[in-house]
């Protein structure tokens, strides 16, 4: 039998001021083939999970916090015990928009590493409006600063 303990794993913390925590897949003991899944913590005002694709299917479900949801062209506030599902190849973002920390699980499959983890430590994000299709009307902008001490590689 493999048991995870969540106070094991150290997770990562990213520029857009969120800490993940993997907690099926990554640097978790526990790995399966058809999914992966993980805790993420956004910081109050702001932290987020900037716009990005990708080819598996996922959802979130927030467990704390109040959060803007942006999937490609809606925009919603989701808080605690919402989920989202959130098909393949289609743009999102979740933005911390409440004065204290947020948290949410997410699962996706088939599991392997998501672009916008490396992409993000890297500094090289695809930007929203110019590289990308815009955000909704409205959302709370895509964070795409670099990281502060240069690109980070996985």
């Amino acid at each position: 039998m493999i048991v995870g303990d969540l106070k094991n794993i150290q997770g990562r913390c990213y520029p857009a001021k969120r800490r993940t925590q993997n907690l099926v897949g990554g640097a978790s003991p526990i790995h399966c083939n058809h999914f992966a899944m993980g805790l993420v913590t956004l910081e109050p005002n702001g932290g987020q999970v900037p716009w990005h694709r990708h080819e598996e299917e996922e959802v979130y479900f927030v467990i704390s916090g109040r959060t803007e949801m942006c999937l490609g062209e809606e925009r919603w506030e989701l808080t605690s015990g919402q989920i989202v599902h959130i098909p393949p190849g289609v743009y999102h973002q979740m933005t911390n928009i409440g004065d204290v920390s947020a948290t949410f699980l997410y699962c996706y499959g088939p599991a392997g590493d998501v672009d916008h983890w490396k992409q993000e430590l890297a500094g090289t994000l695809p930007k929203a409006g110019i590289d990308v299709p815009d955000l909704p009307a409205g959302a709370h902008p895509q964070f795409t600063d670099p990281p502060e001490d240069g690109p980070i590689e996985l």
